[in-house]
């Protein structure tokens, strides 16, 4: 569905381009329990091209999703399930027993959108335009179809490359990839590690990729019993690798950390010999469960940001010496946090995190973190309205980190309704310049990814927010 929304403000003149965010919504019934990371995944864009917007949304055409529509009930379990509920044979899906849903995060790499599923599976692209789905990425044959791909590749806007990794539970247990804005496979190795892991995101630098392995992981004694169990592990080391972009297994080089669980890193950068890389430190990355717990909270357990309090941490490490250095930036509990794409692998300074609601998975506000001063404003939003992972989008001939705008979808369960919200980056706490309201709510939470209209292939021929409407 497109449509041009009511607007309340103004929408600037020097914002060109889209707003992307991945979402899960349910279509069938759930086999026992929904969990709210089970939906299909749908695709949200909002366009703007000289002072006007428009408002597109579709679901991604997975293989999973044809598969339920055409027999019209689940075939898959969902995460609070029993993976023997499975209707399907194991290994078709996610590689696995879960539906590959591609409802994790999104990005734009080669003009065109591309989503991923938090449990390494196939990548499918979108029309930038009009959201049509185009199909499974394949590198011209060279995608790793027996592992996926993992929940965030990373593009770095300089280059037009792609960095990306995948987990699995056979050795070596992950690879590390990069793929040309053309989708040729440039690169693909091994990443040996100990057992089994579940990293979930990764950073690069100009000249580096950033790795992790985290202790909390799947307990070897379940696997061989067939479970699934995770575990942290606070005698075990985090592990941070760094592999150069273009390198091989033998020129990775891990250091060691305090033990943690990173859910995301913010960006990594060079500097000098050092090798910098900020993300979410969780003081707790295993918190005990609640007695009692209500259904959302026993689900959201391992989510829960006021349980595991995650905080910016810096991570540095020397290249040439094997020095490391570890630090908190700020005590603020938020997560989700993003930065302007341009500065992404290069040097930056200001975050734009969310902050959540004590025991759920919901993003009651957002913070801009200022690194270099240590100084941040808030923003909260109204009771019972919640938003979504923001995205800064520098305007047109813009000139600093911050001059731009900060743009989120929200979701009022007061009104049962959304809008996506536009604010002034270097104004941050002082409201929205603009209020967009969408057709239809949109479920909370989740990744975004900014996309400058040049960047978008047909952006300029096509539809953008100034032309035709053509659903």
């Amino acid at each position: 569905m497109e449509c041009r929304p009511e607007v309340e403000g103004k929408i600037p003149d020097d914002l060109d381009g889209a707003y992307f965010r991945n979402t899960e919504n349910p279509l069938l019934d759930a086999m026992r329990i929904y969990h709210p990371f089970d939906g299909d995944g749908m695709v949200h864009m909002v366009a703007f091209r000289g002072g006007e917007v428009s408002h597109r949304n579709r679901f991604i055409r997975t293989d999973g999703f044809l598969a339920e529509q055409q027999a019209q009930k689940s075939l898959w379990p969902g995460i609070a399930e029993p993976m023997k509920l499975a209707k399907v044979d194991y290994g078709w899906g996610a590689r696995g027993l879960l539906k590959d849903s591609s409802s994790t995060d999104v990005v734009v790499h080669g003009g065109e959108v591309i989503t991923s599923f938090y449990q390494c599976g196939d990548l499918y692209r979108m029309s930038g335009t009009t959201l049509e789905t185009l199909g499974k990425s394949q590198w011209h044959g060279d995608f790793p179809s027996a592992t996926g791909v993992s929940a965030h590749p990373k593009v770095d806007e300089h280059t037009g490359e792609m960095m990306f990794f995948n987990y699995s539970n056979q050795a070596p247990y992950m690879h590390y990839g990069v793929v040309d804005e053309h989708q040729n496979l440039l690169n693909y190795c091994d990443i040996p590690l100990p057992g089994p892991r579940l990293s979930h995101d990764m950073a690069i630098t100009e000249h580096y990729s950033v790795l992790n392995d985290c202790p909390l992981f799947t307990d070897p004694e379940a696997i061989r019993a067939g479970k699934h169990s995770v575990r942290f592990f606070p005698d075990i080391p985090t592990r941070i690798g760094v592999i150069p972009r273009h390198g091989q297994t033998a020129d990775l080089r891990w250091f060691d950390f305090k033990p943690t669980y990173v859910l995301h890193w913010i960006n990594a950068f060079e500097e000098g010999d050092w090798v910098v890389m900020d993300g979410f430190f969780q003081i707790n990355p295993s918190p005990t469960p609640k007695e009692n717990p209500t259904l959302y909270q026993a689900v959201f357990r391992m989510l829960d940001a006021d349980e595991k309090l995650p905080r910016i941490h810096r991570w540095r490490m020397n290249m040439r010496t094997g020095q490391s250095e570890e630090f908190d930036l700020t005590d603020v509990i938020s997560e989700f946090g993003m930065v302007n794409g341009r500065h992404s692998g290069r040097r930056h300074r200001y975050v734009y995190a969310a902050t959540r609601v004590s025991g759920a998975f919901l993003f009651d506000g957002f913070i801009k973190h200022d690194l270099d001063t240590g100084n941040h404003e808030v923003l909260k939003l109204e009771a019972g309205v919640f938003g979504s992972e923001a995205s800064m989008a520098p305007r047109t001939g813009s000139s600093g980190e911050d001059d731009g705008y900060v743009i989120t979808i929200t979701t009022d369960i007061n009104n049962d309704s959304s809008e996506c919200l536009i604010f002034d980056a270097s104004a941050f706490s002082s409201g929205p310049v603009a209020r967009i309201k969408l057709p239809e709510r949109v479920s909370s939470g989740k990744n975004s990814f900014w996309a400058a209209g040049p960047t978008i292939t047909g952006w300029d021929t096509h539809n953008g927010p100034a032309g035709p409407l053509d659903d």
